[in-house]
C-alpha cells in the first residue's frame, strides 16, 4: 500500500499552517509595539458585545442589502470549513468521509454545506457587480486604488474558486456513488451537486475519479493559500474582529483621555497650598520624557494598532464622515489603511535589522498622514458609530492631533487664538473676565 498521498498531505498541511503560525506570530509582535491600555474592565459587557456584533452582525444589517449578503458568506465560510476537519482527516489517514457513519446526519451536514456554498456563490456574485459594474460611491472612492481596490476583487475571485471546487468535487463523487466504484460509499445528500453531475455522464470511472481528486487537492489546497493570504489582506477581519470587538472602548463616545501628566500640572496650578517655586522631583535616570500624542505607530496604543489590521474598508466610516462628503481629505478609512501600511513598514524594518527598528526618517504623521487630514474632523463620531466592528478611527485622529498642539504647537490659527483666549481671558472670546457682564447693560 502506497502512502505517497498521505505524506504529501501531510507536508502540505504542516506547512500551509506552519506559515500562517509564522504569521499570526509577526502580527501580534506588530500589535504589541502600541503602547499599554487596560481594556479588562466589565467582561460580561465585552462579551456582550462580541457575541453580538462579530458573531451576530449586528452593525452589518443596519445597511439590510450589504448586510444579509455578508451574513450569508461569513456564515458559508464558518460552517462550510467544518468539512475541512474530515478532509484533513481522510488526507491523512487515506480514508473517504470518514463521517459517513453518522448516517443522515452526515447526509443533512452535506446537503446543508451545498446549498450555503451556492447561496455564498450567487451573494459574492452581487458583491463582484457592486464592486465593480455598479461601483457604488464607497467602492469608487479615491482612497481605494491600487492594491486595496483589487484586493477586494481577489477574494471575490478565490470563495468563487473554493466553492466551485467544493461543489464539483461533491458531484464527482455523487456520480462515483451512483456508477459502484470502488471506494466512493453512498454518504451524503447532494442538492446541488447532484446537478452537475450529469456532465460526467459517457465519461470513464477513471476519468472522473481524477477530476475528484484533482477539485479534492485543489479545494485543500485552495483553503490553504486563502487562510495564510489573510495576512495580507483586509479579510483579516475574519480572525480579528472578535478580539477587536471585544477590546473596544466602553466608554461614552464623547469621553476623551485626559493625559495624566497635564492632569496633575493642572491639580497642582489649582491647589492653594502647593509651592509654585518647588523644584520638580528629580526624573529616573535615562528616563526619556514621554511624548505628548502621537506621531508614529509606536505611540498609539495596542487597540489602535489592532483596529488598523481589522479594518475591513468598507468605506462605511467615510460614507458617515461629515468633513469628507463636503469635499474635505479626511477619509477615516484612509486613517486606518494608512496605520495599518506604516505598521507593516515598521514590521519589516524589524525583521530586516534582526528585531531592532532602525529610524527611517518616516512617521505615520506626514509621511502617510497629513495636518490637513486631521484638522477636518468634527469629532462627531460618525465614523465610530458606523464602523461594523467597533473600530475607533477618531481615537488615532485625536491622539496626533494632540501631538500637533503639545509637541509642535502646530494648530491652525483659529485654534491657537481661542486657546490663548482661554489662557489670558479664561472665555474663547477675545474679551476681559471684567467685560463679560456688559451686554447685560446694553439696551
Amino acid at each position: 500500500m502506497s502512502y505517497i498521498d498521505n505524506i504529501l498531505f501531510v507536508l502540505i498541511l504542516a506547512a500551509g499552517f506552519g506559515y500562517f503560525a509564522l504569521n499570526v506570530k509577526k502580527l501580534m509582535r506588530n500589535i504589541k509595539l502600541g503602547k499599554d491600555v487596560n481594556r479588562t474592565d466589565n467582561p460580561s459587557e465585552r462579551w456582550k458585545n462580541m457575541a453580538m456584533i462579530a458573531l451576530g452582525q449586528s452593525k452589518m444589517v443596519r445597511r439590510p442589502v450589504s448586510g444579509f449578503l455578508h451574513i450569508i458568506v461569513y456564515v458559508g465560510f464558518v460552517i462550510i470549513n467544518i468539512e475541512l476537519l474530515e478532509i484533513i482527516i481522510d488526507g491523512v489517514f487515506g480514508t473517504h468521509r470518514v463521517f459517513a457513519f453518522l448516517g443522515g446526519g452526515y447526509s443533512f451536514l452535506i446537503g446543508f454545506f451545498e446549498i450555503l456554498a451556492f447561496a455564498v456563490l450567487v451573494s459574492v456574485i452581487i458583491f463582484w457587480l457592486r464592486r465593480n459594474a455598479i461601483k457604488l460611491w464607497r467602492f469608487a472612492h479615491n482612497d481605494l486604488k491600487g492594491w486595496p481596490k483589487n484586493d477586494g476583487n481577489y477574494i471575490l475571485y478565490f470563495e468563487v474558486v473554493l466553492m466551485v471546487l467544493f461543489l464539483t468535487m461533491n458531484a464527482a463523487d455523487y456520480h462515483l456513488q451512483m456508477a459502484g466504484a470502488n471506494h466512493y460509499i453512498q454518504a451524503g445528500a447532494f442538492p446541488i451537486s447532484s446537478f452537475i453531475a450529469p456532465l460526467f455522464e459517457g465519461m470513464s470511472v477513471e476519468t472522473v475519479v481524477m477530476v475528484e481528486r484533482i477539485t479534492w487537492w485543489l479545494h485543500i489546497i485552495g483553503i490553504l493559500i486563502f487562510m495564510n493570504y489573510l495576512y495580507y489582506s483586509k479579510h483579516l477581519h475574519i480572525l480579528l474582529a472578535f478580539p477587536n470587538t471585544y477590546y473596544a472602548n466602553l466608554k461614552p463616545k464623547g469621553q476623551f483621555e485626559n493625559s495624566a501628566a497635564v492632569t496633575k500640572e493642572v491639580k497642582l496650578m489649582m491647589d492653594p497650598n502647593a509651592d509654585p517655586f518647588a523644584a520638580a522631583p528629580p526624573a529616573e535616570e535615562g528616563a526619556v520624557p514621554e511624548k505628548f500624542g502621537a506621531s508614529d505607530v509606536q505611540d498609539l496604543n495596542w487597540v489602535q494598532l489592532m483596529n488598523a489590521y481589522t479594518c475591513t474598508e468598507c468605506g462605511r466610516c467615510t460614507s458617515e464622515c461629515p468633513a469628507n462628503t463636503t469635499g474635505k481629505k479626511l477619509s477615516p478609512r484612509k486613517i486606518m489603511m494608512d496605520t495599518r501600511d506604516r505598521l507593516e513598514e515598521v514590521g519589516k524594518n524589524i525583521d530586516k535589522n534582526k528585531g531592532t527598528f532602525v529610524d527611517d526618517g518616516k512617521s505615520l504623521l506626514n509621511d502617510y498622514i497629513t495636518p490637513e487630514e486631521l484638522w477636518a474632523c468634527t469629532s462627531c463620531n460618525g465614523c465610530v458609530e458606523a464602523c461594523p466592528v467597533n473600530i475607533d478611527p477618531l481615537s488615532i485622529i485625536m491622539d496626533m492631533r494632540k501631538y500637533l498642539v503639545m509637541e509642535q504647537s502646530a494648530a491652525p490659527a483659529e485654534l491657537n487664538g481661542m486657546m490663548t483666549n482661554i489662557e489670558n481671558n479664561g472665555a474663547p472670546w477675545q474679551y476681559n473676565q471684567m467685560d463679560r457682564l456688559n451686554w447685560k447693560d446694553e439696551q
